[in-house]
């Protein structure tokens, strides 16, 4: 049985879906939308980040550590592994999860006082105090919420000197870095430096990372682990709402059932829908027709919205919401919505969970109901969206 089609189209999803899993653009850059394809791509140890802001980082003073977003190779690799102890399911569910009951119930409990509220206000607290958790900013000045909005707005300018709109955005990101830093990161370093905890700024602190290297970190995974997760809560509510076989499946299941409609939903309208790799070696792919070797050097775009409805690995009706649906041999429930290979998001359990605690307890609230659906906006450089605008009301 399937439930319903994808509600956001992205301006690329049919260009991508009808061309060949490979293909060389008339820009130079490769596009690969198979979901093999990509996969193959993203796991390969012959590509570097590209994108995300990688240019910007690059121009960082050379004995500033580049967050672990940028970073590649064999130093990338044992971070990763050190760090893999703050995001196992285990600790998840030991360490995270009373942590997100507790906010979730507090965010739902303005919509049961008002009787009304909007949903991405809702979802991004809850990321923000889930988020904060891990990473250990625990410390914080009040106006986390405002800061981070500040840092990560809807409309995006490029900083530059040559002129008055570049200046315009360079001192605003500056700004935004210093009240980030002072209200939130250096309070949680000091407390820190004379006692470690149990999170990821602790952590830093043992590497040596200074604490403009931490303010980095921190914002890499506010950006990772909090604005994404809001985006993810409010698609699939729009889902549930919108769509009453779904919601009835969603109601009625447990918990691993709960989370495996979130995963096809997931699946289905992934937050990031491109990543960018750039080769350092040539790199073979599978391709129809054999064989399809990339450059040394070459850009290549990953087109994780489109390879996520590819037949060959997800079945039959792709298009469709399909939970626990047989699958290729390897291929994960929600596709490559997370990544895959050296930088697959670590946060993955956390992103699920969360989502379905508060999910779980929103369409519990009696009288439930969507009253304004949200408007769609898009992030070009990320193929990402944002929904903004849904109004959640229930009898007060």
């Amino acid at each position: 049985m399937g439930y319903g089609a994808r509600k956001i189209e992205r301006a690329a999803d049919s260009d991508g879906r009808s061309g060949c899993p490979v293909r060389r653009g008339p820009d130079g850059v490769w596009q690969v939308c198979g979901y093999a394809e990509a996969r193959a791509v993203l796991r390969s140890t012959d590509t570097v980040q590209a994108g995300l802001g990688i240019e910007t980082v690059e121009k960082l003073p050379s004995g500033l550590r580049r967050p672990v977003l940028y970073r590649d190779g064999p130093e990338h690799r044992e971070h990763r592994r050190q760090t893999a102890r703050f995001f196992t399911p285990r600790r998840v569910d030991e360490r995270y999860r009373e942590v997100m009951v507790r906010v979730a119930e507090a965010q739902l409990g303005k919509v049961r006082a008002a009787g009304r509220a909007h949903l991405a206000d809702l979802s991004f607290h809850l990321a923000i105090e889930v988020a904060a958790s891990v990473i250990g900013l625990t410390e914080s000045r009040p106006g986390i919420r405002r800061r981070l909005e500040r840092f990560f707005p809807e409309k995006f300018g490029t900083p530059g000197l040559t002129s008055l709109h570049g200046i315009h955005w360079l001192l605003r990101q500056n700004v935004n870095w210093l009240r980030v830093y002072l209200a939130d990161v250096r309070p949680a370093v000091r407390a820190r430096r004379g006692q470690r905890r149990d999170d990821l700024i602790s952590h830093l602190l043992d590497e040596g990372c200074s604490a403009g290297e931490i303010l980095g970190e921190c914002l890499t995974f506010a950006a990772a682990g909090m604005v994404t997760t809001r985006e993810f809560i409010n698609v699939a509510a729009w889902h549930l709402f919108t769509d009453d076989a779904l919601l009835g499946r969603y109601r009625a299941a447990d918990e691993p059932g709960r989370i495996a409609v979130l995963h096809e939903i997931l699946r289905l309208e992934p937050v990031i829908g491109r990543l960018r790799r750039r080769t350092t070696a040539a790199l073979e792919l599978p391709g129809d027709d054999g064989v399809v070797t990339v450059p040394t050097g070459a850009l290549v775009d990953v087109d994780l919205e489109s390879a996520n409805v590819d037949a060959r690995t997800v079945g039959e009706r792709p298009e469709l919401i399909r939970p626990g649906r047989p699958l290729a041999e390897g291929a994960g429930a929600v596709g490559l919505a997370f990544g895959a290979g050296p930088h697959k998001c670590p946060g993955a359990h956390i992103a699920i969970l969360e989502t379905d605690i508060f999910l779980s307890r929103l369409f519990a609230l009696p009288g439930i109901r969507m009253a304004t659906p949200p408007g769609v906006g898009f992030k070009d450089e990320i193929g990402g969206y944002e929904l903004r605008g849904c109004t959640v009301e229930c009898r007060a």
